[in-house]
């Protein structure tokens, strides 16, 4: 990459404006060929809807686009494509049930005399160059790994000639073999002159792959430069306005008896005769590969899988797991956070009020919880929660699809609080989110453990596991090693149990 290279793609003063809501202000961007530029922020500062100006997906109201220092206009998804440039979104935009081949097809079809004509040379040139020339082309997408998945997405858009690929959080549902595979692939891409603007709430990766960075704050530039010339703590402040000093705030939570034991937990997916016990104020963190069972426990426990064997004991009562539902669960106060926080997690059609209560509408009822919803009440109570736990919105009444990720995981943590659960099931609670909402979010689960709460915390990122609980277990094909205090772990030692099996 020259720096005196002309962009590829610049973008100069764009704005945009969604009825009184700023959310891009005079933002400015240069991409060149060979180029990783790494887009930085704060959920809510201004990175999708860039992204999407620049897909073609959002129009701006007042700004310029160049492609190659010309003047362009990129007002659709076809017109971008023109542009070379592609779009990889977080959520993949494949036909599950299509083979790898036609999902590859998929609008880059060429015919002749309305036949559509094979087009496997120009597939393998693609997957060659993405380092996977072996990927089965035969067989569903959906059978392929969410990394090979990704991988199969990036070969179509580099078969529609695209120079310049936006890649949006793409590490966030894979493994680290995965993501390693990923990062390999971009280095290829570098190599061959195409630039990749990459958005990542991971610092570490982008220390790790870009090039260059821009950091948005509140729809504005906050800086811009050199990876090489700054370090986190420079980025983070970028992002925030301010230092996190404590990026892992503690709070003294003393621990007591056991509030959920678990013996000899097994099912049909996976966890195999996991067995711990979860005391009052503890916090304990569950590490592991995507797919050793993390998340397939938590869900065994709760009752949206159920489970073959083993026995649980909440609030003193004992029961087979196998009749443990999710109904049950929240009569005895047991509650749980799905790491699918669109698909699962909210009924994004749904205001944040409906959201936050949702697991607790008859207290806002009469007639003794079965009567009309007295609403005013319902939104005063609403109201407290977003001021506790500090959810930037407009107020109870707005659609929490509108709401940042950092600020729809706070609604789906206020819902569990609304509820009074006593135990709290959180299947990666940070994933998607900015450093500045980790930061609030890991305080919460502090004050949540001095409040008395046992809380179970499976994560992929170990520094938050090392972070932010008190005794830690890893998991390996469904097993669990019995759970040890959080100073007795490294990062290397958790990641030879996960990998290997052997503690």
């Amino acid at each position: 990459m020259r720096e005196d290279a002309a962009p590829l793609i610049e973008l100069r003063n764009v704005c945009k404006q969604f009825g009184p809501t700023r959310a891009l202000h005079n933002v400015s961007l240069k991409v060149r060929a060979g180029e990783v530029h790494a887009l930085i922020g704060e959920n809510g500062a201004g990175k999708s809807t860039l992204m999407k100006i620049l897909s073609g997906a959002y129009r701006t109201d007042s700004g310029a686009i160049y492609a190659s220092g010309r003047p362009c206009s990129i007002d659709s998804p076809s017109a971008a494509f023109r542009e070379g440039i592609a779009m990889i979104y977080q959520e993949l935009m494949l036909a599950p049930h299509l083979s790898v081949e036609e999902n590859l097809n998929l609008g880059n079809e060429r015919t002749t005399c309305g036949f559509v004509r094979s087009q496997r040379e120009h597939i393998a040139a693609a997957l060659d160059l993405l380092g996977h020339p072996d990927l089965p082309l035969d067989v569903p997408v959906r059978s392929l790994s969410i990394g090979m998945q990704q991988m199969t997405e990036i070969a179509r858009a580099l078969m529609r000639d695209s120079r310049v690929l936006i890649m949006d959080e793409p590490t966030s549902s894979l493994s680290a073999a995965d993501a390693q595979a990923l990062f390999e692939a971009i280095r290829r891409l570098r190599e061959r002159g195409i630039a990749v603007v990459y958005i990542s709430h991971f610092l570490e990766e982008v220390f790790d792959i870009a090039d260059s960075y821009t950091v948005l704050r509140d729809g504005e530039v906050a800086g811009s430069g050199t990876v090489a010339d700054v370090d986190m703590d420079q980025i983070i402040h970028m992002m925030v306005g301010r230092a996190l000093t404590e990026m892992f705030p503690q709070t003294p939570h003393p621990i007591g008896e056991p509030v959920l034991e678990v013996r000899d937990l097994s099912g049909k997916i996976l966890p195999k005769e996991v067995t711990f016990s979860l005391r009052k104020g503890e916090i304990l963190g569950v590490a592991g590969l995507v797919g050793a069972g993390r998340s397939e426990t938590l869900r065994s426990i709760f009752g949206l899988l159920t489970a073959s064997a083993g026995t649980l004991r909440v609030r003193s009562v004992s029961m087979p797991a196998r009749k443990m539902t999710p109904p049950r669960a929240l009569l005895y106060r047991l509650d749980f956070l799905s790491e699918d926080r669109k698909g699962e997690g909210l009924a994004l059609s749904m205001t944040v009020a409906d959201n936050t209560t949702l697991s607790s509408l008859r207290r806002f009822a009469r007639a003794k919880g079965w009567g009309l919803l007295r609403l005013r009440r319902e939104q005063e109570r609403v109201r407290v929660w977003i001021a506790d736990l500090n959810i930037r919105c407009q107020g109870p009444t707005q659609p929490i699809r509108d709401l940042s990720g950092g600020n729809q995981q706070k609604v789906a943590l206020a819902r569990m609080l609304e509820q009074g659960a006593d135990v709290l099931l959180l299947d990666e609670p940070t994933r998607g989110i900015d450093v500045g909402s980790k930061a609030e979010i890991y305080q919460l689960i502090g004050r949540l453990a001095a409040d008395g709460k046992g809380i179970v915390l499976v994560s992929s990122y170990l520094p938050e596991l090392l972070g932010v609980c008190d005794t830690l277990c890893v998991m390996h094909r469904g097993r669990m090693t019995p759970p040890r205090p959080v100073y007795e772990w490294t990062e290397p030692e958790i990641m030879r149990v996960a990998v290997a099996g052997v503690v």
